[in-house]
């Protein structure tokens, strides 16, 4: 049986065993750090890709949120000008560049420190970590290449639109975070899309093919659970744990996320158990077709039992000279022919009873028949 090649996965890049605390490991094929900076107030706002550190500088300065986003962790050196310019420990800078961290809620002194990670839909699925640095009038954030879900929030900053250009740097955590927790119903949407269609193949067409889908589905979910799990105890840390820089205002707004969390985890656990549930019904699948095949083979065969019995008694080597009881048959005019119609008889005659006991797919009639003769004969008069 051919199996579809399974796709790689990302290599996990550790450091290595003994090394200092905040030991910074490059990923070689991380791509090199690209920064942008997003600062505004109520009135205006600036957005500008960056190559050194100054415009950083003058935006905390000047303006009263500044978002600072770096894509890619491919040069160290560049990773921790960042951290340093913003106070950052060395040991959130190793969680940083390690890709491979649960979501959590850490605390360094002024700074909390989130990590959360976004859905990447694929074949096979891949959840990108976000670093994210929460600070008294900035945000700082890791993402380890360029693309992510969080366009919808650049484009409410642009426009002005909501409150995030009139709150303070928590509320653009808030909004980072609910961003890349609402990245993940999409992904469930098509999924359940995928799951309907795989439970219509499975009973209609059920192949090895949709067996490898289901096993990459599963696959897919396990991949998902492992990031929703974590995130959620980590937005429920936010909740539980008060912080200098989350305000009550934006509290409120927090609790909004824990609880479309649940929602993502109740999801995956129901599709986990569809996707259980789709093998099971896989496999009695093939086993209903496997018993209509050797129905069709045993009817069948029944059918050729008795017509070779009579070809067999026939295709003996008797001579009806030697004696009178050796076939004498042979020396009938229309004994060719009678046998021919006697074996077509016979045949007719079995496929009528096969159909009458319902192994050709016919009706129940003669069932039917038999139940209400017994309840005639039970005493039971009819209305």
């Amino acid at each position: 049986m051919h199996r579809p090649k399974r796709p790689a996965l990302r290599k996990r890049v550790r450091i290595h065993p003994g090394a200092p605390p905040g030991t910074l490991v490059l990923d070689p094929s991380s791509p090199k750090p690209r920064l942008t900076v997003i600062a505004y107030n109520s009135e205006e706002f600036i957005e500008q890709e960056i190559t050194d550190l100054k415009p950083i500088h003058d935006a905390l300065e000047r303006w009263p949120v500044t978002w600072v986003n770096v894509d890619g962790l491919g040069d160290v050196d560049a990773i921790r000008e960042v951290g340093d310019l913003f106070g950052v420990h060395g040991l959130a800078l190793e969680d940083v560049l390690n890709v491979h961290q649960r979501p959590k809620v850490d605390e360094y002194g002024n700074l909390l420190f989130i990590v959360a990670r976004m859905i990447e839909p694929g074949h096979p699925v891949q959840a990108e970590q976000m670093s994210m640095f929460l600070g008294e009038r900035f945000v700082l954030t890791f993402q380890e290449h360029v693309g992510d879900c969080l366009d919808c929030v650049r484009k409410r900053i642009r426009d002005g639109r909501g409150k995030v250009r009139e709150m303070g740097a928590d509320y653009l955590a808030y909004c980072l975070l609910d961003a890349v927790i609402d990245g993940y119903f999409p992904y469930l949407d098509n999924l359940s899309d995928l799951l309907e269609n795989l439970e219509d193949d499975v009973i209609a067409r059920p192949t090895t093919e949709t067996v490898a889908k289901i096993h990459q589905v599963k696959r897919d979910l396990l991949t998902v659970r492992r990031a929703i799990g974590p995130l959620r105890e980590a937005v429920n840390t936010l909740l539980r744990n008060a912080h200098p820089r989350i305000t009550e205002a934006t509290q409120v707004y927090i609790r909004d996320c824990y609880d479309h969390t649940i929602q993502i985890a109740d999801l995956i656990e129901s599709y986990r158990e569809l996707a259980g549930g789709l093998l099971d019904v896989y496999l009695s699948s093939v086993s209903n077709r496997m018993n209509e095949v050797m129905k069709v083979l045993t009817v069948i065969a029944t059918m050729f039992i008795p017509l070779t019995f009579l070809a067999g008694i026939y295709g003996m080597n008797f001579d009806p000279d030697a004696s009178p009881w050796n076939m004498p048959e042979l020396r009938s005019h229309w004994g060719y022919p009678i046998f021919i119609v006697a074996m077509l008889l016979i045949a007719l005659v079995e496929i009528f009873l096969f159909w009458r006991k319902g192994w050709l797919g016919g009706s129940d009639g003669a069932s039917d028949g038999r139940l209400d003769r017994t309840c005639g004969h039970s005493g039971e008069t009819e209305p």
